[in-house]
C-alpha cells in the first residue's frame, strides 16, 4: 500500500467523512471545525467564550464539548514558552488512522474481487477445455496454485499445454506449472526452492481431501 503522509490529507474533508465512526455528534464537529478555523486566522488559544462569540452554541456548551473532546484524547493544550496553545494534533492523528483503516479495507476488497473474477475466468477455461464440471478438490487445487503465485495466463497455458498431450488431469498440469517455475527459477537465480515445497503443500491438500485425483493421466 502507497503511504500517504497525514500533512497531504485534507483535515476537513478527513473530519466530516469520519467524524460519526469515532463518537463526535454534529455539536462536536461544529465545534472542531470553528477551532480549525480559528486556529488558521493565528488565533493560538481558543476558549469557550472565544468559540461562543462565532457560534449559536451556549458557552456552556461548548465548554462541555472541548472538556468532553479533551478527555477523549482528541484535543489538547500545549504550553510553549509559557504560552498555552490549543492543538487538534490528536484528533488529526485519529483521523489519519481511521484513514489508513479504510484505504486497507478498500484495497482487501479490490483485492478479493480480482481474485473472484481471476478463479471464475481460471473456471470457465478449465470447465470449456476439459468439457466437464471441476470437483470440489480441484477447485481447491486451483485456488491453491493462484496462492502459492501463479497468474491467470501461467495456469491457463499450462492447460492447454496439457490438453495438446492429450493429458487432462490436474497433475499433469501441475507438473508443467511446476517445471515452467523452475526453469524460470534457474534463469533468474540458479537454483530452485520451489520444487520441494509445492509437492509438499500438495501432497497435504490431497490426504485432507481423502481423495485421488482425477484421471491421473501422467503416471
Amino acid at each position: 500500500m502507497d503511504t500517504i503522509s497525514m500533512e497531504a490529507l485534507d483535515f476537513r474533508y478527513l473530519l466530516i467523512e469520519h467524524y460519526k465512526k469515532i463518537g463526535l455528534d454534529e455539536n462536536d464537529l461544529a465545534v472542531v471545525l470553528m477551532i480549525d478555523h480559528l486556529l488558521e486566522q493565528k488565533n493560538k488559544f481558543i476558549t469557550a467564550d472565544l468559540l461562543g462569540l462565532r457560534m449559536a452554541l451556549s458557552t456552556e456548551a461548548i465548554d462541555k464539548i472541548l472538556v468532553r473532546l479533551i478527555n477523549r484524547g482528541l484535543l489538547e493544550y500545549e504550553t510553549t514558552n509559557k504560552n498555552m496553545k490549543t492543538s487538534l494534533k490528536p484528533l488529526r492523528k485519529k483521523l489519519y488512522k481511521e484513514f489508513q483503516l479504510a484505504l486497507a479495507k478498500e484495497q482487501e476488497l479490490n483485492s478479493s474481487v480480482t481474485r473472484n473474477a481471476s478463479l471464475k475466468n481460471i473456471y470457465e477455461v478449465f470447465e470449456k477445455e476439459l468439457s466437464r464440471t471441476l470437483s470440489p478438490l480441484e477447485f481447491s487445487i486451483i485456488n491453491e496454485w493462484l496462492n502459492f503465485g501463479y497468474s491467470d495466463e501461467m495456469i491457463i497455458n499450462a492447460l492447454k499445454e496439457a490438453v495438446s498431450k492429450n493429458k487432462k488431469s490436474l497433475r499433469s498440469i501441475d507438473k508443467i506449472l511446476l517445471q515452467w517455475q523452475t526453469r524460470d527459477d534457474m534463469e533468474k537465480e540458479g537454483y530452485s526452492a520451489v520444487s520441494e515445497k509445492w509437492n509438499k503443500d500438495i501432497e497435504q491438500t490431497i490426504k485432507i481431501a481423502k481423495t485421488k485425483w482425477i484421471d491421473d493421466d501422467d503416471k
